[in-house]
């Protein structure tokens, strides 16, 4: 009795297993052809609906999986600003007449040792002399938030004494400083658990951070052979004509990419220098946490003198405010210097895009990449609407068409 069921069984599978060959064979005929394309369409709009419907558990668990790769990621971010300093060594080292009969490898190994060894310096000496400053600046500004918000509860409500506001205006902002006082006091409480919290992540960061620096050498010391890997697989997946333009927009990414940060790192960095000095001359409060937070948000395009003068201002405010309006016209002025003189003379014309453009890219990184995107989406917008003026001007020559946007004014 089993042998005979297994027998028709076997029998009933071959027969299926024929429908699906000849199914197979004749996949180029019309219905066949248009009923899968439909099982694909709906299949598809199912899974998007799905992946839509639960975004918030598909972005978490991508998330999970992502964080197994922020040691590659903060690897290839160290490698990427470390191999500044490798390039400048290579290029000095170069000049040396000894050390042109060293072997390459030799010679690349001796200026990544020197470049990280730069690289430790630099890092020591922020460690060491700017973040202590810095945390002590943080601590002090902290301990003294409360007295800040008694006395400007105080004041306001010595202010609507004086001026003899309406009673329901009165109410109203006793009410909302009440709330405040209760907000300030919830915060207070939640600091320990907070800090448990900053502390964890604090350490996963400088674990994966030790880890990117292992991986950032490993990187760096066989930058050639990877890249050469590169072109490999480059070559072997798509046609000759087709991988030169991969390379050739690689190419153009890399020069985009490093020039334009580069020059804002150095450009940053000089607003930061004036910035301290001028601050320090005129003895302003939190002059090290105010320079700070200057010079990191300066590296945003257009808004970043925006966005690191408000918490600078507010911060300089609670300890004095004719301070904090003198800060407010020194950043002015230091912010025409840099767009007009400092940021043209480092950066030159290596964006090449309008402001508008400039602030399309910055909404839209900052939109879908947070603060990473405020700084990378300028020049990843230059990448694309490079690629697509490219096309448009080919597809316009093939025409015999004008490529010069004046050209098409009158038309």
């Amino acid at each position: 009795m089993k042998k005979v069921y297994l027998d028709k069984l076997i029998e009933e599978t071959t027969s299926i297993m024929e429908v699906a060959v000849e199914i197979n064979c004749n996949w180029n005929r019309k219905y066949t052809t248009i009923a899968m394309y439909s099982f694909i369409v709906i299949a598809s709009s199912i899974l998007f609906y799905l992946i839509m419907s639960g975004l918030d558990n598909v972005t978490r668990v991508l998330a999970g999986y992502l964080s197994a790769l922020y040691p590659f990621i903060y690897g290839f971010v160290i490698a990427y600003l470390v191999n500044f300093l490798l390039n400048f060594f290579k290029r000095q080292l170069g000049k040396i007449p000894s050390l042109k009969k060293i072997k390459e490898s030799r010679f690349h190994l001796l200026s990544l040792l020197l470049a990280y060894l730069a690289a430790s310096y630099l890092v020591s000496l922020f460690l060491a002399f700017i973040f202590p400053q810095l945390f002590a600046s943080i601590t002090g500004l902290v301990k003294n938030i409360p007295d800040y918000v008694r006395s400007s509860t105080a004041y306001i409500k010595s202010l609507s004494d004086d001026i003899l506001l309406p009673p329901e205006v009165v109410d109203f902002i006793n009410i909302r400083l009440d709330e405040l006082v209760i907000f300030i006091s919830d915060v207070a409480q939640d600091l320990v658990p907070m800090a448990l919290y900053f502390l964890r992540n604090t350490a996963l960061s400088v674990w994966n951070l030790f880890l990117g620096i292992i991986i950032s050498i490993y990187m760096l010391a066989e930058k050639e052979r990877f890249i050469s890997l590169g072109k490999k697989v480059n070559y072997s997946v798509f046609s000759v004509k087709t991988a030169d333009k991969i390379l050739q927009i690689l190419r153009r990414a890399q020069k985009i990419f490093s020039k334009f940060l580069g020059g804002k790192i150095l450009d940053s960095l000089v607003i930061g220098l004036l910035t301290f000095i001028i601050l320090t001359i005129v003895d302003m409060p939190y002059t090290l946490l105010v320079t700070f937070i200057i010079t990191v948000t300066n590296i945003i395009p257009f808004f970043g003198p925006f966005i690191g003068a408000i918490p600078s201002v507010i911060i300089i405010f609670f300890e004095s405010p004719i301070m904090a309006f003198w800060f407010l016209i020194i950043i002015f002025i230091l912010q025409q210097l840099d767009g007009n003189v400092i940021g043209p003379k480092i950066l030159g014309d290596s964006l090449g895009i309008s402001s508008f453009w400039i602030l399309f890219a910055i909404l839209i990184g900052g939109k879908f990449f947070g603060f990473i995107g405020l700084i990378i989406g300028v020049p990843l917008f230059v990448l694309i609407y490079s690629i697509i003026k490219e096309i448009v001007e080919t597809s316009l020559k093939t025409k015999g068409l004008p490529v010069e946007t004046k050209d098409y004014l009158d038309k």
